[in-house]
């Protein structure tokens, strides 16, 4: 039943959204027609509820000439193909914000799973797992406000997967406003993507394994060293 009036309300509330934001609207996308070349909006293939296809909107936040169906995580130097004011509007979810749209004509949700790129098999297969990909994906959702950029693409589903089984109104208002907290205090936004913190945490291991590998090597040819001294020592008293 609740899924009717969610469905009402993620219309009575992105028709909102979009009258109340429009003036902040108009002047993020003057902005970055100003910053950089090319179109204001970014339009990319994702997945929709019962894993249909749909163009999510964005407000751009990379150089025109990038990759469209490249996760953030696999471009090479991806900090480098993110214009000025788009690391502003990454770091605050502002360019999220087209995705109004998307959600007023039935594509999305205000709160539900985020949606994985067309592309992204593995996270689409564990969704399975979970029945995550059987409702309508969402503006921000339980994953999102429990690590986001940093979370693992199991535990991402996983976490989907409990969105689905708690989902009620009570559930829905605790992830909006969770995700408002998230937002201010730019909790989960790493980039790189998918699992960033994890490869930070992986090339942080290998380092300490160099760094052990090298003092033991260090110490043996200290020790080596330390012997010759000593049998030179011992010649020199014996001649």
């Amino acid at each position: 039943m609740y899924r009717y009036f969610k469905r009402f309300l993620d219309i009575v509330l992105s028709a909102i959204g979009l009258l109340v934001l429009s003036p902040i609207l108009l002047i993020i996308a003057v902005a970055i027609k100003l910053d950089s070349k090319g179109p204001v909006l970014f339009k990319q293939k994702r997945v929709a509820k019962g894993k249909e296809h749909f163009q999510i909107l964005k407000f751009r936040t990379m150089y025109a000439d990038v990759p469209k169906d490249v996760p953030t995580h696999l471009l090479a130097d991806p900090e480098s193909k993110i214009t000025k004011i788009g690391r502003f509007l990454r770091k605050s979810s502002l360019d999220e914000l087209p995705q109004i749209w998307n959600i007023l004509v039935g594509e999305m949700s205000i709160i539900g799973p985020r949606p994985a790129l067309w592309n992204q098999f593995d996270l689409i297969a564990e969704r399975d797992k979970y029945c995550a990909n059987d409702i309508r994906p969402g503006l921000t959702g339980w994953a999102q406000i429990n690590g986001r950029d940093e979370l693992e693409i199991e535990v991402k589903a996983r976490l989907d997967g409990e969105y689905v089984e708690r989902l009620s109104l009570g559930f829905d208002i605790k992830c909006f406003f969770g995700t408002i907290a998230s937002v201010l205090r730019h909790e989960g936004v790493v980039e790189g993507g998918t699992g960033a913190m994890e490869k930070e945490k992986e090339e942080a291991r290998k380092l300490r394994e160099e760094y052990e590998a090298f003092k033991l090597k260090a110490e043996k040819e200290l020790k080596d060293k330390l012997s010759r001294a000593e049998k030179d020592a011992e010649d020199m008293v014996k001649k």
